[in-house]
């Protein structure tokens, strides 16, 4: 009875540190690459106690960031699968920068983290980390910038100038008008110079006949005078045909 009862407690004692390494070895492990959770209690928000704050590069503004780092260099994240309430399931394949150590993730702003889950590769980790997380940032609006209306004041149109007109004297070319021959009183004789054009004679303006101081105009004392002229005149002419023939018969 003694050598079963030993055979039970030597199969013990090499059974239990059989299962303390299988508990301290990562959860799921395939060739070199092998299964790891978050290190941090889950759910979490961007913004909740214990999650640090920090720069999230490929993450849109308007978006939670989340960064997940690995704790040694010599391993590198192969595949990241999170998931986000709400959200839901998302699958990373692409990492960094500025390594392979590094995985960024982005949530709908204000989204829950409730499970984290890494295959990686190379060197013995037992978890990743949630480095920091960058809460999304509410998008600025500027209010719109009302400018007061522009009014132009009315435009004026100018009165049309109008040009003095000109003073110009007519041109002279020099030529006087001739003043009119007049004959001489009482001989009756017409001046022997040429008569004056139609364009030279100078018609004279009819006037008043001035009165005399006896009451009778100038023209009717003229005719008078003019008259005895005449006659004195018709005197002397026969007076002159007398003695012509008087001469005439002494010298006959």
């Amino acid at each position: 009875m003694s050598s079963p009862s030993k055979a039970v407690r030597w199969a013990t004692a090499f059974a239990v540190p059989l299962v303390l390494a299988a508990g301290a070895a990562p959860a799921f492990a395939t060739g070199d690459t092998y299964t790891v959770n978050v290190h941090q209690k889950l759910p979490l928000t961007a913004t909740g106690n214990g999650v640090e704050r920090g720069e999230c590069p490929t993450i849109p503004t308007d978006k939670d960031g989340w960064h997940f780092v690995l704790p040694t260099n010599g391993t590198v994240f192969v595949k990241l699968t999170v998931t986000f309430e709400p959200g839901g399931l998302q699958v990373i394949t692409n990492f960094g920068p500025p390594t392979g150590k590094h995985a960024y993730v982005a949530s709908p702003a204000g989204a829950t983290l409730t499970s984290a889950v890494a295959e990686v590769k190379g060197g013995k980790v037992d978890w990743f980390n949630l480095s920091h997380a960058c809460p999304a940032k509410p998008p600025t609006t500027q209010p719109p910038t009302t400018q007061p209306p522009t009014t132009k004041p009315p435009t004026t149109t100018a009165p049309p100038t109008t040009a003095a007109p000109s003073t110009s004297k007519p041109p002279t070319d020099g030529t006087k008008t001739p003043a009119p021959v007049t004959s001489s009183a009482g001989t009756g004789t017409p001046s022997s110079s040429a008569s004056p054009s139609a364009s030279d004679t100078v018609v004279p303006t009819p006037s008043k006949p001035a009165s005399t101081g006896g009451g009778k105009s100038l023209a009717q004392t003229g005719s008078v005078a003019v008259g005895g002229l005449l006659a004195v005149a018709a005197v002397l002419v026969g007076g002159g045909i007398l003695l012509r023939r008087r001469r005439g018969n002494h010298a006959a």
